[in-house]
């Protein structure tokens, strides 16, 4: 019998005597006129069809007379009554320690509102509202009273949210069972009083000992700790290897302190400017690491391994973090999905869910208030950025910075963001410590079980202010007066343990001081670090140039890849339109013939393949490519089914991740980044849609992995693809803003590049690959082409591939080279210099005063290649710099610092391009092409010219 007509049968069973005779007349009606029945009465026929004993053989049963309207009107409402306790009991629930909120009545979960009384609920048999009701529930008060103690007390639930049945009913059965509620030992409730008393005696000492220095104190939160611990505790009992953590400043320290067990005198000389080096994992070490740079304390992760009391260790991994709080969310989930996945054979990863689990704790205005975290979630059950599931932790003290809720969120709680991606919320008292732990218990059953996130809203408060030098008393004088009469969580719990008879106040009072006094022998044995201003160093890996890497590949090699790329599964029926353009790849490495960026790209990917490297390509359109030219996923025409080239060369030794991602720029590029981070030996590929989608992203550029090896040591070596270049396709679709990348660059960070031909696109990706896992490594941001993809101005034969280098600095392409006579040196980056190669290839003049090199990686500057050659120049009397980009854009402003320092005094420097301007481009495509034709002319006149106008 199906679930649905089960549960059809229990409901009538409910009805005895007149009330059958009642519900059979009221159905005659309802059958005549449905309009003619009670409304509430209408809704049971609606939602449960004909009685149950009409059912059996088409006949009406005799039943006694004398219906009651009544009863069963009773009935109904006392049912409505129950089902709104389940949702709405959380507006009466006791999960607020001090503020206004903490007497609250709602009428939706008051009998009166359904017209009943005590008697009408006394009157009704308990399994009548509540199948599964404990023995010493009998009536239907009793299930009121009790379920109100379920849904309305310290701890309280909103999963009616969630449309799966199994879900929901699974969650009922945990809350209603009780399942979830820890029942702690004598012993347990010591150990869970004494590390509150940790947190609170760690928190004190700093008050006490850095006077005014801002720590971002976890105090009136203080139970997240314990949390926190349980979370690990279940972890390492599940043998999983990871537990990727991200969380805002508040309660950072006392995390780090005690979950990840950074040393105490570590955190004590931070506060004094001078980190105990010997205790900081070293450069390129398997632990967090400071960098050079440096950052705040209240920023830096740590590494903590626990052992499992046999050969398995849980690693803990708390990610950096900038003040851009939120902003790490995605980063983590990146961890966890790295961490998850086998990338040692071709094909697509292979994932186990149970290898890491994200712990994400938020603050309560960014929750609701930051996109970030909506990006997030959205990514959260996504098939190449789930991690089976993420639990979530709203830090919420009840403000934000001096901001109240009123102000800072349209929903009534922070978490009802959640409510959209069907994520089940706990609201939790953290006054309450066991039942914070009992809902971190039913989080991470429910993560376990349906690999999808939980989310629990810790509610508490903030003892000082944003940080401790802020007075809040100013913005909030009624709460303030309301925390500072309120005792803290510890003391409330000692003397919840005292009337219980477990510990004594005399016993409190000794844990306390053993804290204390423990606390004050660390600082006091601490070495005296003499406190030394010294200049940031950058490792001496990064400030020399890249070592000579060898790119090139056998052309035996190169035929084979490209073969195994177009072999078709037997019976694969390959969309026709693609025919043509998988035909000419076909032949692209034969003699008299060029590989267009598509078929170079392939080949690329293919060949890194082959050298073992695991490859993850992600972006909003990658597996065709936003402008039709990849085509690495191929759908069968015929059964929808997908098929990845990459995945069927048998030279391939390691996985090929490619896949669409969702439209977001911050929280997929946040993502991939965390992915690079934890897994180094992967080359890790995002491409935007149009590079100038990336600006959305502009945190995590500048946070995260522009400055990360500086601020934190983290390496990676993940590719940025923004295609850029201006075709007039108007201020949105031409520049990839490469002058903000420009503006990032320093202490050799990344490597800004913008090439203009498929063999520089093959051994400049080869070159990046190559440095995986090693100090070399670094990101890599490349403009791509997009009018360029299929001109064979910029594709190349296959001697440039086999035998070829990346080149930083080229030479300008069917331009005869007369160094001697040269009076001119053209440099320029990207499509303009094949615009200005196909109008000097159409002009009758000899060009012969012309010499032109294209500037293919702007950053690292190849200022030695570059002086090299302006010293072949002997005649040279200008240097011109030319740019389709308007002045204050592109890269002149940063490329004319290294060619001011290159000119000798009887040379000048020139800037040819569009003038300063706001927006990128011009709209109207015909103005485009006057201005592109005029900056090319400009800069093959023999006369002088400047900027266009």
């Amino acid at each position: 019998m199906a679930q649905s007509e089960e549960s059809t049968l229990r409901f009538w069973e409910r009805f005895h005597g007149p009330n059958m005779g009642y519900i059979e007349e009221q159905y005659e009606l309802y059958l005549e006129d449905a309009e003619l029945v009670d409304p509430s009465i209408k809704q049971l026929f609606d939602e449960y069809g004909a009685p149950e004993w009409r059912q059996h053989d088409g006949q009406s049963v005799q039943v006694s007379s004398a219906p009651s309207a009544g009863d069963v009107k009773k009935l109904t409402a006392a049912m409505k009554l129950v089902e709104a306790i389940r949702r709405y009991g959380n507006l009466e629930a006791d999960i607020y320690p001090v503020g206004r909120e903490r007497e609250r009545k709602s009428h939706l979960v008051d009998p009166s509102n359904y017209h009943l009384t005590d008697h009408d609920l006394k009157n009704i048999p308990a399994d009548w509202l509540w199948e599964e009701a404990p023995n010493h529930v009998r009536n239907g008060l009793d299930v009121v009273i009790e379920l109100k103690k379920l849904y309305s007390g310290t701890i309280t639930y909103e999963y009616d949210h969630v449309n799966s049945d199994e879900e929901r009913q699974w969650l009922l059965d945990q809350i209603e069972s009780r399942k979830n509620h820890l029942q702690l030992s004598h012993e347990e409730k010591k150990q869970l009083l004494e590390r509150l008393a940790q947190v609170e005696g760690f928190e004190d000492f700093l008050q006490k000992t850095f006077v005014g220095q801002k720590r971002f104190s976890i105090e009136g939160l203080e139970a997240m700790v314990p949390m926190l611990d349980r979370i690990v505790k279940y972890a390492a009992e599940d043998k999983i290897e990871n537990i990727m953590m991200g969380m805002a400043h508040r309660g950072r320290l006392s995390v780090l302190a005690h979950v990840l067990g950074k040393p105490m005198d570590v955190i004590f000389s931070e506060f004094h400017h001078s980190p105990d080096k010997e205790l900081v994992p070293s450069e390129g070490s398997k632990g967090i690491n400071y960098g050079w740079s440096g950052d705040v304390k209240y920023h830096f992760g740590a590494v903590r391994d626990v052992e499992n009391g046999d050969e398995t260790t849980t690693r803990i991994i708390m990610a950096h973090n900038p003040s851009h709080l939120e902003f790490v969310n995605p980063v983590v989930n990146g961890f966890a999905r790295a961490a998850q996945e086998d990338r040692s054979e071709r094909g697509y990863s292979k994932q186990d869910m149970n290898k890491a689990i994200p712990v994400l704790i938020h603050g309560d205005a960014a929750f609701i208030g930051e996109g970030i975290v909506a990006e997030t979630l959205n990514l959260s059950n996504l098939p190449h950025y789930t991690t089976g599931g993420s639990i979530h932790i709203i830090a919420n003290n009840l403000v934000g910075y001096t901001t109240n809720q009123k102000d800072g969120r349209s929903t009534r709680y922070a978490s009802d963001l959640a409510k959209g991606f069907e994520i089940p919320i706990i609201h939790v008292n953290a006054d309450d410590p066991v039942a914070c732990l009992s809902a971190i218990k039913l989080a991470y059953d429910y993560r376990q079980k349906f690999n999808k996130d939980f989310l629990i809203d810790l509610v508490g408060y903030r003892r000082y202010g944003h940080n401790e030098m802020d007075e809040p008393r100013a913005t909030q004088p009624t709460l303030y007066k309301s925390i500072d009469e309120h005792p803290t969580v510890a003391t409330v719990f000692a003397e919840k343990l005292s009337d219980e008879g477990v510990v004594t106040k005399d016993q409190f009072t000794q844990i306390k001081d053993n804290i204390e006094s423990d606390l004050r022998e660390v600082y006091n044995n601490m070495k005296e670090n003499e406190i030394v201003a010294e200049e940031p160093e950058v490792p001496a890996v990064l400030q020399a140039d890249i070592e000579e890497i060898d790119t090139s590949i056998p052309l035996e090699t190169l035929r084979d890849l490209n073969e195994g790329l177009l072999e078709r599964p037997e019976g694969f029926n390959q969309f026709k339109g693609l025919n043509r353009i998988l035909k000419r790849r076909k032949k692209a490495l034969d003699e008299g013939n060029k590989a267009d960026w598509g078929a170079a790209e392939a080949l690329t990917y293919a060949s890194i393949l082959n050298d073992g490297i695991p490859i993850r390509l992600m972006g909003q359109d990658s597996e065709r490519g936003t402008f039709a030219h990849r085509h690495l996923v191929l759908h069968d025409t015929e059964t929808g089914e997908t098929y990845c080239p990459m995945h069927g060369l048998k030279e391939a030794k390691a996985s090929f991740d490619i896949g669409n991602s969702a439209l977001s720029e911050t929280g997929v590029l946040g993502f991939e980044y965390g992915y690079s981070i934890q897994s180094p030996e992967t080359l890790v590929i995002w491409e935007a849609q149009f590079g100038d989608f990336a600006n959305v992203a502009q945190v995590i550029f500048d946070q995260f992995i522009s400055s990360a090896r500086a601020k934190w040591g983290d390496i990676s070596n993940m590719v940025m693809l923004l295609p850029h270049g201006y075709e007039g396709q108007g201020p949105e679709h031409s520049s990839a803003r490469l002058e903000r990348y420009l503006q990032l660059s320093a202490e050799n960070n990344w490597i800004v590049a913008n090439v203009t031909s498929t063999a520089q696109f093959f051994h400049l990706m080869r070159r990046q690959a190559t440095l995986k896992g090693s100090e070399q490594a670094r990101p890599l941001i490349l403009m791509t082409p997009k009018s360029l993809l299929r001109n064979q101005r910029i594709a190349s034969t296959a001697e440039e591939f086999v035998n070829g280098k990346f080149e930083s600095l080229r030479n300008q392409p069917n331009l005869k080279v007369s160094k001697k006579n040269a009076k001119r040196l053209l440099i320029g980056s990207g499509k303009v210099m094949v615009d200005i190669e196909q109008e000097i290839e159409r002009s009758d003049e000899k060009f012969e005063w012309l010499r032109a090199l294209r500037l293919e990686q702007i950053y690292p500057f190849p200022k030695k290649e570059l002086e090299k050659e302006l010293k072949q120049l002997p005649n040279l009397e200008e240097i011109v710099w030319v740019q389709e980009e308007p002045r204050n854009m592109g890269a002149w402003s940063f490329v004319s610092e290294y060619l001011r320092d290159l000119i000798q005094e009887n040379q000048t420097l020139r800037y040819v391009g569009r003038p300063e301007r706001s927006s990128p481009s011009v709209g109207d495509p015909n103005i485009h092409k006057l201005e592109q034709n005029q900056v090319v002319q400009q800069a093959i006149n023999p006369t002088i010219g400047g900027e266009s106008k």
